[in-house]
């Protein structure tokens, strides 16, 4: 049986908990719920891309994104991913920016969104994702 390996990368603050961005194990990729923090800067507290729903959207998919290559997968990878907005009255635009960003692939992920109230303050989405890798 294979060992479990975690995944961080470059971009990405350490965790303040434990847990990892990702875990893998054999050909299994689990990414941790990304938010749209931009990538790491040493003394600089973890900062939101903006606080427009697409710039938090299109910075999260950037750090799902760098956890997967990280582990060694990517979109094609994917077959799972769940979305947790903070607002009901963000589903449309969120799914327009979902589409625009998966646009090139055959085969879309499984993919369900749903809301909650856990981020913290400013934030506006989560996004994690499962990935099976060849």
């Amino acid at each position: 049986m294979s060992e479990k390996t975690a995944i961080t990368p470059a971009t990405h603050t350490a965790p303040p908990a434990t847990f990892s961005h990702g875990v893998r194990k054999g050909n299994i990729l689990q990414v941790a719920g990304q938010v749209g923090f931009l990538p790491a800067a040493e003394g600089r507290a973890p900062t939101p891309a903006g606080p427009t729903l697409r710039e938090q959207t299109l910075q999260t998919l950037a750090n799902v994104e760098a956890v997967l290559t990280e582990g060694g997968a990517s979109w094609d990878d994917v077959m799972m991913m769940r979305v947790y907005l903070t607002d009901t009255g963000h589903f449309a635009e969120m799914n327009e920016i979902y589409n625009e960003f998966f646009a090139g692939l055959t085969v879309a992920p499984a993919a369900r969104t749903t809301v909650y109230v856990g981020l913290p303050a400013g934030l506006l989405i989560e996004i994690d994702a499962l990935a099976v890798l060849d």
